[in-house]
């Protein structure tokens, strides 16, 4: 009894049962996810320390079983077999919706392999309550995970992100975030950006502005505590050049460098083909010398 709300453990039909639960709130448990994890027949989770306190929050006496990325290979063929032997596996992450950021993917894959039906109980997610927090535009958003924690690679993943159409959203350790805002401040430039901290509990902060402004506060401020989402707006679109700026572009490179040079800068600047802009050079210059003569 929860309340005055009673979790009735009704028999579930055999199926891999993949359970959200809150990222930080226990209240954030829907009453479908506490029924699923009263009820099946062998419960997974990533650190049985975690799960047992939300079990024990809503007086659910299951035994949970580990599964995570250290042990998967050996515990996912045993939650395989008691799926084809009839039983009910329900499937949780430490906070969140299960598969974002564990190893629950191999599982449903296997289990889809194996003709087994899988079931979502959905339910809290720190990307959508980030994202949807962040004031930046939600209808096309890309979840990119962790970025890599060394710098060269970090920015190599963020360069393939650039030119997304969408909202970026990023898991980060606080150790990392300031670096990581550098670095989306070198590549993606003057976007709007968002860090969630501690979403749904006691100290919950979302800080938004420019991605130069959040950068120059993390690298001021003394190194977070909790866990962070970093959003990114998609990029900005640029007014395209008309003729006349083209022009005057590709001779202001044309008095500091040979013609072909300048016409591969500006392609690189705009966008256009090389050739065509070197063939623009050189009508600009013929016709310059026209007039001089």
């Amino acid at each position: 009894m929860v309340g005055q709300v009673e979790i009735a453990a009704r028999p579930l039909e055999p199926a891999l049962y993949l359970v959200a639960t809150p990222i930080g709130n226990l209240g954030d448990i829907t009453l479908r996810a506490l029924e699923t994890l009263a009820a099946a027949d062998v419960l997974a989770c990533e650190d049985t320390r975690v799960t047992r306190v939300l079990l024990d929050r809503y007086g659910i006496r299951q035994r949970p079983t580990p599964y995570h990325e250290h042990n998967a290979a050996e515990a996912g063929p045993k939650l395989i077999e008691a799926l084809g032997a009839g039983k009910s596996v329900a499937l949780v992450s430490d906070a969140g919706t299960p598969l974002v950021s564990d190893p629950g993917f191999r599982l449903v894959e296997k289990a889809l392999a194996a003709g087994i039906r899988v079931v979502p109980i959905p339910g809290p997610s720190a990307v959508l309550a980030a994202l949807t927090a962040s004031g930046l535009p939600s209808d096309t958003f890309l979840f990119a995970g962790f970025l890599p924690v060394k710098d060269g690679q970090r920015r190599s993943r963020l360069e393939e992100l650039k030119a997304v159409p969408a909202t970026l959203v990023f898991f980060e350790s606080p150790r990392r975030v300031a670096d990581t805002l550098a670095a989306m401040v070198d590549v993606y430039g003057a976007r709007n950006a968002a860090v969630g901290r501690e979403l749904t509990k006691t100290f919950e902060e979302m800080r938004t502005g420019t991605l130069a402004g959040l950068a120059e506060h993390y690298a001021a401020a003394d190194t977070p505590k909790g866990e962070i989402v970093v959003s990114v707006g998609p990029p900005v679109a640029e007014t395209p050049l008309d003729a006349g700026d083209i022009d005057r572009l590709l001779l202001s490179l044309a008095a500091e460098m040979p013609a072909s040079k300048a016409a591969a800068e500006a392609a690189r600047m705009t966008g256009g083909r090389k050739p065509d802009l070197y063939r623009r050079l050189m009508d600009l210059k013929a016709r310059a010398s026209d007039v001089q003569v």
